[in-house]
This record gives structure tokens, C-alpha cells and sequence, in this order.
């Protein structure tokens, strides 16, 4: 049995990582990276830096690029869930504008893998998340994008319960239109 199962999404380079998990009356255990498995999948990445996020429902973070500097991001919940959503920004592709989600959650252990050239967001379904990411190039803020998050030309399908009250960041609350983004890859 592989250690990982690859799954290609609709728009290419994004791809749904399952890691195959060990489990017993103690617990778990998984691999949650392998550098020979993601190269024998076509995953050829170096990752220089592990973030980590803790948020309460509700809290939408994104859309974010990187300009001159874009990174691949291999995303996975530790606790809770999220929706994940990446939007293809390479001008010369077939699915450019088009948006992928999915939800990760600790019970689903799922990854999704980001590469370069694409803007990333995410919205916390469950009472609080505790989220990370690998990337593959150094955060730098003077370097960063963004796009409204409900933005209706790109128009992704939030999953947001009639619960839910979406909490932004200052920045998050005035990211560009799709219309007026002056930028792609």
C-alpha cells in the first residue's frame, strides 16, 4: 500500500492528498509529507517554511498571493474544519479565474496541494481550527495580493451556515475585484 493517494482536481496542478493512516487501540500514525512520494506523483517541491493558524468559526482568511514571489502551499486541519478554496491566477491556462474547494478536516486528514500561481483562502466551519501549511517560497508582506473573497465574477460557493457570521481581517475586508486585478502569473 502506497504511504499517499494523489488525487488530480479539475484544475491542473491542484491536487487532493490522502495520506494512508496506521491505526490502533492507541491511536494513529501517518506521514503527512514525503519528499521521494510527491516526486514519484509529479510533485516535485521543496517546502522552506511550516505555518500555523488557529481561527473560530466563521473566520474567512484569503484570498492571498504572493506577486513576484509566489508560493506552493500543501495545506491540511489538525483540529476542526475548513473549507479550502485555491483560484487558478495563470493567465495561459485552460481554468484561469476558475476556483477549486474542498473541505479538510481532522477526521478526513486530507492535504491539498497549492502551487505557485494561484490565490488560497480558507473558511472555518467548525467552532475553532487549528490549520498549517507548508510553503514552498519565504512569506514576504511586501509582496502580497488579494482578491475579495465573494467576489461575484469569480463566484465560489461558500458553504456558510445560516449560523455563521464571517469575521475578516482589516486587509481581507478591501482585497481587489477580480475585475480590477491588474495582476496574473
Amino acid at each position: 500500500m502506497g504511504k499517499f493517494k494523489f488525487e488530480k482536481t479539475p484544475i491542473e496542478g491542484l491536487f487532493v492528498i490522502e495520506p494512508t493512516v496506521f491505526g490502533d487501540n492507541r491511536g494513529y500514525f501517518m506521514e503527512t509529507y514525503n519528499q521521494r512520494e510527491f516526486i514519484k506523483n509529479g510533485l516535485d517541491v521543496e517546502f522552506v517554511q511550516d505555518n500555523e493558524s488557529f481561527s473560530n468559526k466563521g473566520v474567512l482568511r484569503g484570498l492571498h498571493f504572493q506577486k513576484k514571489n509566489p508560493q506552493g502551499k500543501l495545506v491540511r486541519c489538525l483540529k476542526g474544519e475548513v473549507f479550502d478554496v485555491a483560484v487558478d491566477l495563470r493567465k495561459n491556462s485552460d481554468t484561469y479565474g476558475k476556483w477549486y474547494g474542498i473541505v479538510l478536516s481532522e477526521e478526513n486528514k486530507k492535504q491539498f496541494y497549492i502551487p505557485e500561481g494561484f490565490a488560497h483562502g480558507f473558511l472555518v466551519l467548525s467552532e475553532t481550527v487549528l490549520f498549517c501549511y507548508k510553503c514552498t517560497r519565504f512569506y514576504d508582506p511586501t509582496d502580497e495580493g488579494g482578491i475579495i473573497w465573494n467576489d461575484p465574477d469569480i463566484g465560489i460557493e461558500w458553504p456558510i451556515s445560516s449560523d455563521m457570521e464571517i469575521k475578516l481581517s482589516e486587509k481581507d475586508k478591501t482585497n481587489t475585484r477580480w475585475k480590477d486585478l491588474d495582476f496574473s502569473f
